[in-house]
């Protein structure tokens, strides 16, 4: 469901149209879900979806791994957050690494999707020229905005609180890719966005003017997503894959010298630029009690806000089953 537009004076730009897939094979052996192997044992295939070019989506690209039993991975890469909810409301993936706020514009319109683990806090900035040295200093400026995204509820919700009125901003629609070129060349002041954007505005002059992470809604960002009904038809399988999730973010966040070169020869791009977005994001795959306190005022705040029409039930937005239940250390 897409963010409802914030006012028709302001200038938007429309995301750009989906990339063809990119279909990363993690294993041979088999082409479709309980297609035999080699060796005549069944195995089950999932396709699971993320966005290319991103670190704190490159989890899927390990599963192979770190997989146990007969599971095997395909990783079908994709251009915005919103196209990852599509594909896995449509069938065409069967797990996505993706957004939890887009999650919940698609669950407030009765779509079948629901959040089975934590992937990454963070990951965001709000970033503007040196000449602008405050919030209150957005006021006149073209600020880029990324849609159906955390980013965007907490700029919103650091304007409502630093006293700027949302209608004396002049707010640009950008796909995530667009970021950093647009504020390189002028074409915006300032934007709060997701990685790498972030790190490569910083690297090129830009300040930071704000904490992404100061609202209620914490460092909320990303999640492990399935439908309800594959939940409902073969829950063994999604508790297969929560636990290749959680043992992979945990390698993820103990051996990153280990997986940085294989990110960095998958995506391409400055070693020096990805690291220092490794650093503003916090890899984590439980549902802790705090986590889905802070989904649920995301989605009421997105409701308030009038981002969707009504916040939908906790329930119809997590499901607590798979994953572990406990704080993660350092929250």
């Amino acid at each position: 469901m897409p963010i409802a537009p914030l006012s028709s004076s302001f200038l938007r730009r429309p995301v750009g149209a989906l990339a063809p897939l990119a279909l990363v094979t993690a294993m041979a052996g088999c082409t479709s879900t309980g297609a035999s192997t080699e060796e005549g044992g069944e195995t089950q295939v999932v396709q699971v979806g993320t966005l290319r070019g991103q670190p704190h989506f490159y989890a899927p690209y390990l599963y192979a791994e770190h997989a146990e039993g007969d599971v095997e991975f395909e990783v079908v890469a994709l251009e915005t957050a919103p196209a990852l909810n599509d594909a896995l409301a449509s069938g065409s993936v069967d797990f996505a690494v993706g957004s939890i706020t887009a999650t919940i514009a698609g669950a407030a319109a009765g779509r079948d999707v629901r959040i089975v683990a934590a992937a990454a806090d963070g990951g965001s900035g709000i970033v503007a020229t040196p000449e602008i040295q405050s919030v209150g200093d957005l006021v006149g400026k073209r600020l880029g905005y990324l849609e159906s995204s955390s980013q965007l509820v907490a700029l919103r919700l650091i304007l409502e609180r630093e006293g700027v009125d949302v209608e004396d901003v002049e707010l640009v629609s950008l796909s995530a890719p667009e970021f950093f070129n647009a504020f390189d060349t002028g074409q915006i002041d300032a934007f709060a966005a997701p990685e790498i954007g972030v790190s490569l505005a910083l690297g090129a002059g830009g300040q930071e003017i704000a904490d992404p992470y100061s609202t209620e809604i914490g460092r909320l960002n990303i999640a492990l997503l399935t439908t309800g009904g594959l939940i409902e038809e073969d829950p063994d399988l999604v508790q297969a894959v929560v636990d290749t999730h959680a043992a992979t973010t945990a390698y993820m966040a103990e051996n990153q010298d280990e997986w940085l070169p294989e990110m960095i020869e998958e995506y391409g791009g400055d070693q020096a630029v990805l690291e220092s977005a490794l650093e503003n994001f916090w890899l984590r795959a439980d549902l802790s009690p705090t986590y889905e306190e802070q989904v649920g005022n995301l989605a009421a705040q997105m409701a308030r806000l009038g981002m969707i029409q009504e916040a939908p039930a906790l329930e119809d937005v997590v499901d607590a089953s798979f994953a572990s239940r406990d704080e993660p250390a350092g929250s």
